[in-house]
């Protein structure tokens, strides 16, 4: 079952449960009881509450401190928020709204791969997407499926991406990964890497004019060890494939990455999980995982990597 089927299934059966409710108790004219029940509507509240927390409780001897409490509670509030217009709305319903774009005449123009991470597929984008063709950008946005598959597995998928939009444009693609996507870069990165005399640092500078990560768990995140899925098992924090996929890379190929991270990312924790060594990291506080994708800092980084004349060679 792909993610999106799995997310419309959920959000018919809560909104059926819904109306159920509602017409029940508003018929016997007990409306406080039918608004208590919609509350449960949002389920993923408490959920991404208790995230929160454990977010701040794992917070020690990290690189920038502890997001107050009311930080906290803003990027929560926020974060329950998108979590209804991407899983409820845009991810089930409106997965091909946005097709890819590349133009016949996207010869010398910059075009961006877009990936998104565990459990969600290409819609998650659908906002850059709108933006980056008014801009005139090309782009390709991959869904990754099976979505508890290993990581490793969706290599094919991206090979597949970036090489369509080098053949467009004639230029490397700048790829830009949310969460899991950017492991799974890393994952395409060292299938690739056996081509190049400079291994993973040659194949970023070779195929990519760069690759931006926005909440990846480069060192896995403590949440993973409640995972069974291969993908949830793979992003254990310091776990054995990511360790394994850490010697299979020269760090001088890290140069190539910019690394958005946050201190309050409810889903990819401790902060510095999200950081690779050599890599440009840039810290974007008070944003929750999914809230990171709509900063205006993270989206004018694009911008301005898609301007440059060639992404940044590893030294």
């Amino acid at each position: 079952m792909t993610a999106a089927r799995l997310q419309r299934a959920l959000g018919l059966a809560i909104a059926i449960a819904l109306l159920l409710w509602n017409a029940w108790w508003l018929g016997r004219g007990r409306p406080g009881i039918a608004l208590a029940g919609s509350l449960l509507a949002l389920p993923h509240a408490p959920v991404l509450a208790l995230e929160m927390l454990l977010m701040r409780h794992v917070h020690v001897r990290q690189p920038v401190p502890r997001a107050s409490l009311a930080a906290v509670a803003k990027a929560w509030w926020h974060e329950v928020g998108c979590g209804v217009a991407v899983f409820g709305w845009r991810q089930p319903w409106r997965t091909h709204a946005e097709p890819d774009y590349l133009p016949a005449d996207a010869q010398g123009r910059r075009a961006v791969v877009l990936v998104h991470g565990f459990m969600c597929n290409r819609a998650m984008w659908n906002p850059w997407m709108r933006r980056l063709r008014a801009a005139g950008h090309p782009f390709v946005a991959v869904t990754l499926s099976p979505p508890w598959a290993a990581i490793e597995r969706h290599a094919p998928t991206l090979e597949a991406a970036v090489r369509r939009a080098e053949q467009s444009t004639g230029l490397p693609p700048l790829v830009v990964a949310h969460s899991m996507g950017g492991l799974a870069v890393r994952a395409w990165l060292r299938s690739i890497a056996a081509l190049h005399a400079a291994g993973t640092a040659g194949a970023v500078a070779e195929r990519t004019a760069g690759i931006v990560t926005i909440g990846t768990p480069h060192h896995g995140t403590w949440l993973a060890r409640f995972g069974r899925a291969d993908n949830t098992r793979q992003m254990r924090l310091h776990g054995p494939w990511l360790k394994g996929l850490a010697e299979t890379e020269k760090p001088a190929g890290y140069a190539g990455f910019t690394c958005f991270y946050s201190d309050c990312d409810n889903v990819v924790f401790p902060v510095s999980a999200a950081m690779l060594p050599g890599a440009d990291n840039r810290h974007v506080p008070g944003q929750a995982h999914v809230q990171l994708l709509g900063h205006p800092a993270v989206f004018a980084e694009v911008l301005r990597r898609l301007t440059l004349k060639r992404g940044p060679s590893p030294s």
